[in-house]
């Protein structure tokens, strides 16, 4: 059985090297050719000896999910469909922008959360996504932006500068392999990435918060979302297993070691549900002990969500009631919403919506 190299980061692989008789140094000289260059082939790993190059192509391959289907949004948002097989399929987001371009990466096909206001949330879970499924989405996505440039509606596409692991999935629910594709990301012979460039966003698994901070401390964004635990349990059901006061106790930890210095908060905005004065105020006194900024997220509706996007006057009033509070706040601006890219409505192709607790329960006993 062959190898999937996309799988491996630098240690896994310089073990695979010694396994069939190479020097662990091989390993770095792979990374850049998988990673750096994009390369598919071990026929064009130029600086390997031939015998070693043979030698891959019968025992590994570097194989990233396919692409079912690539849409470039009005406004230059790029959204990719791909196959992981069984029938099932990840949706990746490029957002490029005046001075960087962000990958949005899908950690699972499906989610288990069942968040209320997001549209993977609606799918069920199937399962987690393999390490290649997760790197090989970022591999894709620099090697499409640079072999074929498609010319957005205000600028060109850029091969990818940040990361945020907001697509399909809970990433902190798919630990390891989550963690294994951060590595890569970060290391100077794959990506290159600074830790600053690279966010993961999670609805609140406290103890795989606490892992991250030991393992691979990235940058952090937390769905907050509500300013209580009853709003929250409705809107984010995993509040009900770890509170608001446990959430930000772990958000506290996780800042000793962060390479910034706050917590970026998520804050989807629901007309009429999270959106008045009261909560703004409310949200103002519940983070007071916790170095934060605030993303407000005006709600991309998907069929059969049954909830309203807050009015631009409402979230200009929220926004306004915790800036006199102190915060830098910003309002994500809608990207991709005409091809279905925007932030929640990521739903990609999920056959199978039987197993929605599955991996919530085992990352709630790990």
């Amino acid at each position: 059985m062959v190898t999937n190299l996309l799988n491996y980061d630098a240690k896994s692989l310089a073990d695979f090297c010694v396994e069939i008789g190479e020097k662990p140094f091989r390993s770095k000289q792979l990374l850049r050719w998988i990673h750096q260059f994009g390369i598919s082939e071990f026929s064009g790993m130029s600086d390997l000896a031939k015998g070693l190059r043979e030698k891959l192509a019968t025992l590994a391959i570097i194989e990233p999910p396919q692409i079912i289907s690539d849409h470039v949004a009005m406004d230059g948002t790029r959204k990719w469909l791909l196959s992981v097989g069984a029938g099932n399929g990840i949706e990746t987001v490029f957002i490029p922008e005046a001075n960087r371009g962000t990958l949005c990466v899908s950690s699972q096909v499906g989610c288990a959360l069942a968040c209320t206001f997001c549209s993977t949330g609606k799918q069920g879970f199937n399962r987690n996504l393999t390490v290649a499924e997760i790197i090989g989405q970022l591999w894709l996505a620099n090697r499409a932006l640079r072999d074929n440039p498609r010319v957005a509606a205000n600028d060109s596409d850029r091969v990818v500068s940040n990361v945020v692991m907001m697509g399909m999935g809970e990433p902190l629910a798919n630990f390891e392999n989550v963690v294994t594709a951060l590595d890569l990301m970060l290391d100077d012979h794959a990506y290159g990435l600074s830790r600053r460039r690279v966010t993961v966003s999670t609805s609140g698994l406290v103890p795989a918060m606490d892992r991250l901070r030991e393992r691979c401390p990235v940058a952090l964004a937390v769905s907050l979302h509500a300013p209580n635990d009853d709003l929250r349990d409705q809107l984010v059901p995993i509040n009900k297993k770890y509170p608001i006061k446990e959430l930000l106790a772990a958000c506290l930890r996780y800042l000793s070691v962060a390479p910034r210095d706050f917590i970026t908060f998520e804050y989807v905005m629901l007309d009429g549900i999270n959106d008045s004065v009261v909560h703004a105020r409310e949200l103002v006194k519940l983070v007071q002990d916790i170095p934060c900024k605030f993303n407000l997220i005006p709600f991309n509706s998907f069929p059969g969500s049954g909830l309203k996007r807050s009015s631009p006057e409402a979230i200009a009033v929220f926004r306004e009631q915790l800036m006199q509070a102190g915060y830098v706040v910003t309002i994500r601006k809608t990207r991709g919403d005409d091809i279905a890219a925007a932030c929640g409505q990521l739903a990609g192709q999920v056959k199978d919506k039987t197993r929605r607790s599955t991996c919530v329960r085992a990352e709630i006993l790990s």
